[in-house]
């Protein structure tokens, strides 16, 4: 049987390499979907809380990952020799950056390295992990060449960028049209069959930079026009001028605009990171996005100007080593992702500047930051008096923000979320949308 006939027929073996929130809604969906699925993943407490029905990324409910293992679709292990049987290959692993703000593609290159080592001939391989355009031909396609594999008869070749949106309970990784662009016209036509057989609609593109460059740029869009309303936020701010209700007057026009709102900065794996792989690329042919290097600029400082805004009010108070609580830890709303969140470097910055911090956070029970623990404090215990404010980075859903502003003796709320104005609350952008 070709490999097209198996991935038509659903006999395919498909293995999902990286079982982060990318790679476990993949698997999950691939094997309620009627096919037989391995997903690997180095870290042995995820393999054992998927085997003990246990979801380990809100968004992800036990009883799915309890339905895909009882249904026989669904086996993992930490174990990569187990690529070796399989027909499908999705690289989902983690891409960051590094402490020079360059791409880190060292989990990619280890997978290659373990593709080049146990896995059979005649597979396709599909790189999800967002990268720069070219990833998938320098860090694959090359590496299987210099193997003597041969492309389109040894293996196919794909990208197809991950949509993961933690939190979003309207789409999922079946509703969300997933684009696709293979090595040839062939890898293409079969990414294209497996991911409809899994997905309602799938978008081919003419090649596996296209479909790269399509992600960074959804991701651009995103991280530029968040850095515009950032730094109208500031400036509204300082003219006196509510920015949540000039945003919400102008989304009442049905054309040519869409609203963006202002925060603490980004966060997240893809939005702070994305823009900053496409300029690194960029470099590579002596041009650079003046826009995204400024947009940085922008969104890196909000941390520091919500901090400079507390102190400076407290110091105005006569209050040199302030209490804070900081409410909501995850870097958005209704999820228990941290990385890269702003609440971080709101936090250390906030120490440095003499705060004495606690934190809560529903989803988040403990925090690194410089090496000390720190855990989360139930608000509903404690004395919110004590605190000479209260910060809100992340509106969480199931956060009681009545309560607190009842309880709470100043409140400084970088995502706009009483939904009543009060002399308590200093609002970053200046106001409250009606």
């Amino acid at each position: 049987m070709t490999l097209k006939d198996k991935i038509k027929n659903k006999e395919a073996n498909i293995g999902i390499i990286g079982l982060g929130y990318v790679g476990l809604p993949l698997a999950i969906t691939s094997s309620l979907n009627g096919y037989r699925v391995t997903g690997i993943d180095t870290d042995k407490k995820k393999i054992i809380n998927i085997l003990m029905g246990r979801s380990y990324i809100r968004g992800v409910a036990d009883e799915k990952i309890v339905k895909a293992i009882n249904s026989g679709g669904l086996t993992v292990t930490h174990n990569i020799k187990r690529i070796k049987s399989m027909d499908v290959l999705v690289i989902c692993v983690p891409t960051p950056l590094d402490n020079n703000d360059e791409p880190d593609v060292s989990y990619i290159k280890e997978v290659v390295k373990n593709i080049k080592k146990y896995a059979e001939k005649n597979c396709l391989i599909i790189l999800e992990s967002t990268t720069y355009p070219g990833t998938t031909k320098e860090l694959i396609k090359d590496e299987l060449d210099k193997q003597g594999w041969s492309l389109n008869r040894d293996y196919n070749l794909c990208f197809s960028p991950e949509r993961e949106d933690p939190g979003n309970e309207l789409y999922n990784v079946q509703n969300t049209p997933k684009v696709v662009g293979g090595m040839s016209k062939e890898c293409t036509e079969l990414g294209v069959l497996f991911y409809s057989a899994i997905t309602n609609s799938v978008i081919p593109v003419s090649s596996t930079t296209v479909a790269e460059m399509a992600k960074l740029l959804e991701n651009t869009f995103r991280f530029i026009n968040i850095a515009l309303i950032n730094e109208m936020s500031i400036i509204c701010d300082k003219m006196g001028i509510d920015i949540w209700e000039a945003i919400s007057a102008a989304s009442s026009k049905p054309f040519g605009f869409m609203p963006f709102y202002p925060g603490p900065g980004v966060g997240g794996h893809c939005i702070p990171i994305d823009p900053i792989y496409f300029n690194w690329k960029a470099r590579d042919h002596k041009i650079q996005s003046e826009m995204i290097e400024l947009s940085k600029k922008i969104n890196e400082n909000m941390p520091k100007h919500v901090v400079d805004s507390v102190i400076n009010r407290m110091q105005n108070d006569g209050i040199y080593e302030p209490k804070i609580l900081i409410v909501g830890i995850a870097y958005k709303k209704d999820i228990d992702d941290v990385r890269e969140s702003p609440a971080i470097d709101i936090i250390e910055n906030l120490i440095e500047n003499n705060g004495v911090v606690d934190f809560y956070d529903p989803y988040v029970k403990e925090l690194k930051v410089k090496d000390v623990v720190m855990h989360s404090v139930d608000y509903t215990n404690e004395n919110l008096d004590k605190y000479d404010c209260v910060v809100v980075v992340t509106n969480h859903s199931e956060i009681n923000f009545s309560y607190i502003l009842e309880k709470a003796r100043l409140i400084y709320d970088t995502r706009n979320s009483f939904g009543v104005s009060s002399e308590k609350i200093i609002t970053l952008g200046g106001g409250l949308c009606l």
